[in-house]
């Protein structure tokens, strides 16, 4: 395919993949702009839980995060890390106390992303400086330096064909995960990563449509209800639910849609202890 062709089959491709992920409401154009190749990519991107038994070259993975550590960050801070599992060991008991997640030991890699405020500390002691700012925003400031770093990550591995997928649940091992890893006071576990060589495409799922999630001057919430009951159904008639959560529980719905099975989802106690981890590791959290 020529260059001219290709670059039109991206521009007819990308606002048809968006429509299909959003519906109706997604942008048709982008003001003149010409869709880079990255954006056809970014709109179809999928998450990949099923990968090939040969793993990445350890280059590879040393350049994708040296990439991920380039986005932004807070202040110019820097208080996210990467900690790259490799020692069989360590892998196994991750595997164990992840079980739930059959895919994660077939995963030819798995990364774990740190927040770290104890360097900024550390810095604080050695130059002498008072550390003024021992409260939440230490936390959140970190959480979202490790959250930044894992989108660019799993954006700069996608476009070199890796497949990858995020691992909220090593949350739910904070304090063995931790110390697995040797992690000091002042750093902890944000996301897991799993990653390699995809055996297919990763499932483009659809999202919540845009005209709820893009607010403009003021937040608004007017027909949330009647456009998540909608996306229920438009997601339904794409990809219905398997099985339904918590049937003992809460029976067997007619119509079993996104909004239900999240609303089951979060009907479960989770991480309840995640803020006592956090305020051992040596968080103010007022």
């Amino acid at each position: 395919m020529r260059l001219p062709a290709l670059r039109k089959h991206i521009m007819i491709n990308i606002w048809a993949t968006l429509r299909a992920r959003f519906g109706d409401a997604a942008p048709t154009d982008a003001g003149g702009v010409s869709p880079p190749d990255a954006w056809e990519r970014m709109a179809k991107r999928g998450v990949v839980r099923r990968f090939r038994d040969d793993p990445l070259p350890g280059a590879l993975i040393d350049t994708l995060c040296a990439l991920a550590l380039s986005s932004p960050t807070k202040s110019d801070l820097q208080q996210r890390d990467i900690l790259i599992v490799e020692d069989t060991a360590i892998r196994a008991r991750i595997n164990e106390l992840l079980a739930d997640q059959d895919w994660i030991p077939t995963a030819p890699h798995f990364l774990v992303f740190l927040g770290n405020n104890r360097r900024q500390r550390q810095v604080h002691e050695w130059r002498e400086k008072p550390f003024a700012n021992d409260h939440l925003d230490a936390f959140f400031n970190a959480s979202v330096d490790a959250g930044i770093a894992l989108g660019a990550f799993i954006a700069a591995a996608e476009a070199a064909g890796v497949g990858c997928c995020p691992v909220s649940v090593i949350r739910d091992h904070a304090a063995e995960v931790s110390t697995l890893l040797g992690l000091p006071d002042h750093i902890f576990p944000v996301c897991g990563l799993g990653l390699g060589w995809p055996q297919r495409d990763g499932w483009t799922s659809l999202r919540l449509p845009l005209t709820h999630t893009v607010h403009r001057d003021r937040f608004n919430e007017a027909g949330l209800r009647d456009a998540v009951d909608a996306y229920d159904q438009r997601r339904h008639g794409v990809a219905p639910y398997r099985t339904q959560r918590d049937v003992d529980r809460f029976g067997t719905a007619g119509f079993y849609g996104w909004s239900e099975d999240k609303a089951r989802q979060y009907a479960e106690p989770q991480r309840t202890d995640w803020g006592a981890f956090v305020k051992r590791k040596g968080f103010k959290l007022e």
